[in-house]
């Protein structure tokens, strides 16, 4: 807890952000940290509530509900009211092996599973964390760790997203010599290219992988596992496998006119502007002066606005398939669930700045791509559905009749979420999968069908959040290090 009083006696106070009209100018981080004193009194409201819901990770209803990775919440939160930051940003390492990533783009369930958000607005617990561990690199306190011994045991790690580089900085703290193997030319993942830098900075990643390899993790870019190395050969070479290769198959929308030019991935699109952005070494899809029309909702879908409006598109339209979310929560979504309910997120509120409204159409389904005669792109036909009106066997809902519009789009990006892993890398290590593609893995041991080699984060799981990759790699890396026989890490 933070000071008895302290949440009757202080107000919720958010981070900054910076003007929408200035920070599309740029792609620079949007958020501005408050100072020391603010601060504290955010922790000093962090109440003494007996039961803290805020980090007990659980699933209720299928809805996140406290932190997946158990942070020590309340205890980092008396720390930084009480000014002890170096103490705070030790209890914080102690569960989370990179802070700096869940403080910028974890939705915080946390902060949906606290007591004081019950009848009042939550502690800011997602601020508090990133402030806690900014200043930690500021002030030289997160340093180079040395491993005093080594097993002489052997670990390849393909994939070098969230889950991947959790599992490889725990084996490597345990003693074992860890490889992480990436297609891509740079290591991070999702967190490198999946994330625009607005939002996440590749400066704040790259420091964070200097200090692993730094450590002893040996990183190996350009490396398409199956293609450029057999599966056998890492079975041969290493004592072990751990696959976090994610959840990278698009869903896609196949309805009339698909196939044209102009429509995209949100991926793909999101990929090539931050490696533009990076390296200068690819033309990415461009926005500029064009009509964008992103379909699909969620971080994605905000990430695909906030990088056109960068781009200078000259509109952008979000169309989401479900209902606008209600302004509180409804009789269905109790605390301690992640509350649905209606929020602005930074490309919408750019947007709204930009162009005078809020981009996002709800309850809307595209039914058609629109051409011209020579087969270019000019539009979509999307119609209004009704969820109270579900079509047993055909879908969810049904549409509103006479409710057909035409939207004219130059881009389209599709939003929509994901299927599963990609299927070459199962099929290369002949992995047993279930019936969304996903690597078949259970929580107790993270072991596939096949002997020695795991499997973690979204291949396993399902596309979720950086918070449970995190999770999801040390949960992995515990099960991996048990298996081969050495002292489990405990802490980071």
């Amino acid at each position: 807890m933070g000071k008895p009083t302290g949440f009757m006696e202080f107000d919720r106070e958010n981070e900054g952000k910076r003007d929408p009209q200035e920070r599309i100018g740029d792609w620079k981080e949007f958020l501005v940290e408050l100072t020391d004193e603010p601060l504290q009194k955010q922790g000093a409201r962090c109440m003494d509530c007996g039961v803290p819901f805020c980090h007990t990770g659980e699933l209720i209803g299928r809805s996140a509900a406290g932190c997946p990775i158990n942070n020590l919440i309340p205890e980092w939160n008396h720390l930084v009211y009480q000014g002890k930051w170096k103490e705070a940003l030790d209890r914080l390492h102690h569960t989370n092996n990179f802070p700096e990533f869940t403080g910028r783009v974890c939705p915080a369930p946390c902060e949906g599973s606290c007591v004081l958000g019950i009848n009042e607005p939550a502690v800011t617990i997602k601020n508090i964390e990133r402030s806690i561990v900014d200043r930690g690199f500021d002030n030289g306190w997160i340093v180079p760790r040395e491993v005093n011994k080594r097993s002489g045991k052997t670990v390849a790690i393909v994939g070098s997203g969230p889950a991947g580089l959790a599992a490889a900085d725990q084996l490597n703290q345990a003693g074992h010599k860890v490889t992480v193997f990436e297609r891509h030319d740079r290591i991070g993942g999702l967190l490198m290219y999946g994330i625009p830098n607005m939002k996440l900075d590749k400066n704040v990643v790259q420091r964070r992988l200097d200090l692993l390899a730094e450590e002893g993790i040996d990183f190996k870019t350009g490396v398409n596992v199956g293609v450029d190395v057999t599966a056998d050969q890492l079975k041969s070479d290493f004592d072990a496998v751990i696959l976090c290769v994610g959840a990278t198959q698009p869903r896609d929308l196949k309805i009339p006119g698909r196939s044209m030019d102009g429509i995209h991935f949100a991926m793909e699109y999101l990929h090539g502007s931050t490696q533009y952005l990076l390296s200068k070494s690819n033309e990415p899809i461009d926005a500029k002066g064009k009509k964008v029309v992103v379909i699909g909702g969620g971080d994605t879908g905000t990430d695909c606005i906030g990088t056109a409006l960068r781009q200078g598109c000259q509109s952008v339209v979000n169309l989401e398939i479900v209902d606008r979310p209600p302004d509180e929560r409804s009789d269905s979504n109790p605390w301690p669930q992640w509350p649905v309910v209606f929020r602005t997120d930074y490309g919408h509120a750019e947007a709204k700045a930009k162009f005078g409204q809020d981009p996002r159409k709800f309850a809307v389904e595209t039914v058609e791509f629109i051409a011209d005669k020579d087969w270019n792109l000019k539009g979509l036909k999307t119609m209004q559905v009704d969820w109270s009106k579900p079509r047993p066997g055909v879908a969810p809902f049904s549409h509103v009749a006479g409710t057909e519009k035409i939207i004219e789009a130059d881009l389209i990006f599709l939003a929509l979420g994901f299927l599963g892993p990609e299927a070459p890398i199962s099929e290369a290590f002949g992995i047993e999968i279930d019936g969304r593609s996903n690597m078949v893995a259970d929580e107790s041991d993270y072991l596939t069908s096949v002997p020695g080699v795991f499997a973690a984060g979204d291949c396993r799981r399902g596309q979720s959040l950086v918070v449970w990759a995190i999770g999801e790699g040390r949960g992995a890396a515990e099960a991996c290090n048990a298996y081969l026989e050495s002292p489990v890490a405990t802490s980071v």
